[in-house]
């Protein structure tokens, strides 16, 4: 038992029940597995803390990455006062608690680190509450989150903030958590080397997952019991994917199931798609592969597409399985045999980049309103022409802004009655040539 008179003893066999994850966590940056990228020898993370300065950052990734667990690091690390709350169970009230606190440490000249976890659930308005406090420095923040910032926070908050990735586990990072787990067990996991690579497949990149599961297979285990793949599918009572003696995984079945669609082969797209039911695939999850398929393989080669497939994906959800796989099954087909167009895919990647290169210009004035008689002074609508009034509705008039000039992102490939006349015309033509005619 502890001897600290200050604080609450613990008995050790009730720390010792605490879950192993929590007991697993690491305690210094060089403990993280799976995220060498941030806080590796040559980590974005350790260059912030050997140049002695760390600014706000925004973690984004999957569950179970560590993201919270490196928050804590970074604050021991560096020597900041270390504050966490989650956006879930807290309001602006919390905020201003909070904020108040760290201008009273930074009276003392200690910094705060702010670590809130799933930032994303704070409205615009409680996101706005941080600018201040970053820009003055009284707290450096943290934010936690499993979707995308670009689509989930402020613009001014992301520019007073650094995005760092977080990886999903892959399986050698989840095996050394395994291994770590044996250690601190003082036993190995009763499992064959088939189940124990089920498990891993069955955490999905989640390292919290991955040490759940092998508690639980410890705490249903007799002595000299090991589990086979049945076995561990009954015990944690998840089912085990289906793939064959390679063992391809999820991505690679997805990966395959969108290529054989974008090949036009109905037969191969079929059959990943079964591949994948089969494993116990969320069949939403595949509703929205095959949505996403429909709008970067398909295009406006045939928008119907992408009804068909929301379609299929609304009709899985008010069936079900295994009916509603059916639906899925016909989109899959459908996809796999329409003709095939990526130009607007390619071209909104021409213009996301031409956007970011060429930063906020302004369009040019003739499209632009003029409600103000300065507005008009400056220019603004001078000499814009209103193409519903021009011969056949179209101006010509140019839309970019000055210094870009004319831009061509959209090639649209020919649609198939287009196609066919070309072909019939060449040939009459080349029919003409031959019998020596004009």
């Amino acid at each position: 038992m502890s001897n600290d008179l200050f604080s609450p003893s613990i008995p050790d066999d009730v720390a010792s029940r605490r879950p192993l994850a929590d007991r697993l966590r690491p305690t210094s940056l060089s403990e993280v597995t799976g995220q060498s990228h941030l806080t590796g020898e040559d980590g974005v993370l350790r260059r912030m803390i050997a140049s002695g300065t760390l600014g706000s950052m925004i973690f984004w990734g999957p569950p179970g990455t560590g993201k919270t667990t490196v928050s804590r690091l970074l604050s021991g690390e560096t020597g900041l006062a270390f504050e966490q709350i989650s956006a879930i169970f807290s309001g602006v009230a919390d905020l201003k608690k909070v904020f108040e606190m760290a201008r009273l440490r930074r009276m003392d000249g200690r910094q705060t680190l702010l670590f809130v976890d799933e930032i994303h659930r704070f409205n615009r308005a409680q996101q706005d509450s941080f600018l201040p406090v970053i820009e003055d420095g009284t707290v450096i923040l943290v934010g936690a989150t499993t979707e995308n910032p670009s689509f989930e926070l402020n613009a001014a908050l992301l520019s007073r903030a650094r995005v760092l990735t977080f990886r999903a586990h892959d399986e050698e990072s989840l095996e050394e958590l395994l291994k770590r787990a044996e250690d601190v067990e003082k036993k190995p996991l009763p499992l064959d080397d088939e189940a124990r690579a089920t498990l891993i497949r069955m955490a999905d990149g989640d390292g919290r997952a991955v040490l759940t599961l092998a508690e639980e297979v410890w705490r249903a285990a007799r002595a000299g019991e090991v589990f086979d793949t049945a076995g561990l599918t009954e015990i944690v009572q998840r089912r085990a994917p289906i793939y064959d003696k390679g063992q391809d995984g999820h991505y690679n079945l997805i990966s395959a199931l969108h290529k054989a669609v974008r090949g036009s082969d109905p037969d191969a797209a079929l059959y990943y798609l079964a591949r994948m039911f089969d494993a116990g695939e969320d069949p939403l999850y595949l509703g929205r592969r095959l949505v996403r398929m429909a709008i970067e393989d398909i295009g406006l080669a045939d928008p119907q597409a992408l009804v068909v497939c929301n379609a299929a994906k609304d009709a899985y959800d008010y069936l079900g399985s295994p009916e509603g796989e059916l639906a899925l099954a016909n989109a899959c087909v459908y996809l796999a045999t329409a003709p095939k167009s990526n130009a607007v895919y390619t071209a909104f990647k021409s213009a996301m980049r031409a956007a970011r290169e060429n930063g906020s210009l302004l369009p040019p004035k003739h499209i632009l309103n003029a409600p103000t008689k300065l507005m008009k002074q400056e220019g603004y609508s001078d000499g814009y022409r209103y193409d519903h009034d021009e011969p056949d509705a179209f101006s010509g008039q140019n839309y970019f802004p000055e210094k870009m000039g004319r831009q061509t992102f959209y090639d649209p490939p020919e649609r198939g009655f287009e196609r066919e006349i070309r072909k019939r015309l060449e040939w009459w033509s080349k029919l003409r040539r031959e019998r020596g005619e004009p």
